[in-house]
């Protein structure tokens, strides 16, 4: 059975939306990926643009609240925001929680400016994924 990781931010609309579309294209079946907020608003679609301009489809994933994962044994629970640190709930079993912090790209007011936050955001991700999997090859 696959190990689980699920990417937890506020709003499961950019940031664990990447991380989820990341993992599932770096990894391949290895891992079980989900991604999930604690105040759920919708996939964004600037997190679809930056992930399809370097080749990988998030379009079909859909912004889930956490509590659908609450019973379910994760392996691993990466929040990816300070404030979904702050809330990230209690999993049974043996759960490792790791923490990565990075900018709301979905906060930036100015349209030019989301677009390049978007981007260094989605690629500050990978790097961060591309470490994960190297610790645990």
């Amino acid at each position: 059975m696959n190990q689980s990781v699920l990417f937890l931010c506020t709003g499961n609309s950019a940031r664990s939306q990447m991380a989820e579309g990341w993992l599932r294209h770096l990894a391949g079946d290895r891992y079980e990926v989900f991604s999930a907020g604690t105040k759920p608003v919708g996939l964004n679609p600037g997190s679809v643009e930056a992930m399809a301009e370097v080749g990988i489809d998030i379009a079909q994933q859909r912004s889930k609240h956490v509590e659908e994962y609450a019973a379910q044994p994760i392996d691993y629970v990466v929040t990816v925001c300070d404030r979904a640190k702050e809330a990230c709930p209690r999993w049974p079993g043996k759960t490792t929680v790791i923490h990565w912090s990075f900018d709301d790209p979905a906060a930036v007011a100015d349209v030019e400016g989301r677009h390049l936050i978007f981007r260094r955001v989605r690629d500050e991700i990978a790097l961060a994924i591309r470490q994960f999997l190297a610790d645990r090859a």
